[in-house]
């Protein structure tokens, strides 16, 4: 999944609070919801190459900093890694297939930089481009649409530094001109970079992700490099023609003070900026957001920043992708903002150090991560962006929406799974309701929501212990098995 932009919250396998919003009983309402889509928007489902794929070894793939990551001694919940993954590189047309069943308008993947780019420079590796070969042509051959997203995290490792080194930048965009080369004819949409918030605050602020750094504040670079590489990988689809449009996707939160308290509300403030602003305004608005006091020394590195960088990063978009999975609430706290120093307990240390906590939100069900289900945060979501950006926001997909819930396959060979056709019930309407003629986020012209996702895979640090997926897979044996969710929503498709 994409969306742990903010340190997990506490692993909650009870899901019954959730089944309390089955009063809803949208299982028993697909026709309903699909009288519902507008006419023409899109209803795809999403993957990332490195929770999928596997074959890390074949075809001269290269090794990512996720794979080094996985073999450092307690950083995966379940010390599992994704070498297998749900083998996705040995049974892609068994899961083009499901997709067709399914009757997805759209399939969002991603390639994976180190399959096509072993070093991260240089000529694309054949095998790799022969493998996206056969997924893109069986996605064609089936009536899906593609939307590739050229990097999700799969950072190569041979690029020393990643995403601190602004070299990387430069490397991403060379990568994206090859890339774009090659498939230009074949992908309806172009996603540069997916989430990076998310690389930056869990990857190198507070070492959760990849590569693990705990750098708090002095991550800032790493933000800026991927805004730049974005930029660039702009300008290089665009240079070699490709026939796709082109977005980039964030991560969106929006953000509650704990309390009215000043510095509740100062926090909050700050909050936002972090996950929210400094990854949207630079692509949509030309600059960053400026921090206010007393934070405002703590992005010192961003206030100086090019403006020959902010151009480049503000090429103009066809779409904005939207990323949504929970709102935030902040409390002050009182720890020392911009220490970085790294200990045995690294991630712990980094997280006291915050000036800021992240708060339960007890009125509401809660995933199997703990993250609050709160559909109408989707509607504060896009209201917030119609607000903030106006005019100057492009079309607009929901790239990602999901949710983790424990589900098992049952002594019938089944797996129902109420809670998560609620959820997607809920926030497809909250989605649509909210842009509709008078509502909330009128502006903005919403073409699309995609699922995550397909299916179930390996979920970066919690490894195997969290289902996302439309499909159960059986990660010893990968048998697929389509949970309830996905036969609702192969009705809800069929009902449009």
């Amino acid at each position: 999944m994409s969306s742990q932009s903010q340190p997990d919250g506490p692993r909650n396998t009870n899901n019954g609070s959730v089944s309390k919003r089955q009063a809803r009983a949208w299982q028993h309402r697909a026709h309903e919801l699909g009288d519902r889509l507008p006419e023409g928007f899109v209803v795809g489902t999403a993957t990332a190459a490195f929770q999928i794929e596997g074959g890390a070894r074949d075809g001269g793939r290269g090794e990512s900093i996720w794979d080094w990551f996985t073999t450092q001694p307690g950083r995966i919940l379940d010390g599992s890694n994704a070498s297998v993954a749900t083998n996705h590189y040995q049974r892609v047309d068994e899961d083009v297939t499901l997709m067709s069943e399914l009757g997805a308008d759209a399939y969002r993947f991603s390639f994976a930089w180190p399959r096509l780019q072993p070093d991260g420079r240089g000529r694309l590796n054949q095998a790799g481009i022969g493998f996206y070969d056969k997924l893109l042509d069986g996605l064609l051959a089936a009536g899906i649409s593609p939307m590739a997203t050229l990097f999700h995290w799969d950072t190569p490792l041979a690029l020393r530094g990643g995403w601190m080194n602004r070299d990387t930048a430069l490397r991403f965009g060379d990568y994206a001109e090859r890339v774009g080369e090659v498939f230009s004819d074949r992908i309806a949409s172009w996603v540069t970079i997916n989430e990076p918030a998310t690389v930056t605050l869990n990857g190198y602020a507070l070492g959760l992700h990849a590569p693990g750094d705990p750098l708090l504040f002095d991550a800032l670079p790493s933000a800026h490099h991927q805004l730049l590489g974005h930029g660039l990988a702009v300008q290089a689809l665009r240079s070699v023609g490709v026939s796709g449009e082109i977005g980039i996707t964030n991560v969106h939160s929006p953000v509650l003070p704990y309390s009215d308290r000043d510095d509740d509300v100062a926090v909050a403030g700050l909050f936002d900026a972090l996950h929210n602003r400094i990854f949207a305004d630079p692509v949509l608005l030309g600059r960053y957001p400026t921090l206010q006091p007393p934070f405002d020394g703590l992005a010192r590195f961003l206030d100086e920043v090019d403006t020959a960088d902010l151009a480049t990063i503000a090429q103009p978009l066809d779409f904005y992708g939207l990323n949504y999975y929970m709102p935030s609430r902040v409390r002050a706290s009182h720890g020392r903002a911009g220490g970085s120093t790294a200990t045995p307990d690294g991630e712990s240390a980094a997280m006291a150090a915050l000036p800021f906590s992240l708060e339960p939100f007890p009125e509401f069900p809660v995933t199997g991560f703990g993250w609050p289900v709160a559909p109408e945060f989707l509607t504060e979501t896009l209201k917030e962006m119609n607000e903030r950006y106006g005019d100057v926001l492009p079309p607009v997909y929901i790239t990602e929406g999901g949710v983790s819930f424990p589900d098992e396959v049952d002594v019938y060979g089944d797996v129902d799974d109420p809670a998560r056709i609620d959820y997607l019930g809920e926030h497809l309407i909250a989605a649509i309701d909210a842009v509709r003629p008078g509502g909330v986020a009128e502006g903005i012209d919403l073409r699309g929501y995609f699922v995550w996702s397909l299916l179930d895979n390996f979920e970066w640090a919690a490894g195997y212990t969290q289902r996302f997926g439309l499909v159960h897979v059986d990660f010893a044996d990968q048998k697929r098995t389509p949970k309830s969710s996905y036969r609702w929503l192969q009705q809800v498709l069929a009902a449009r």
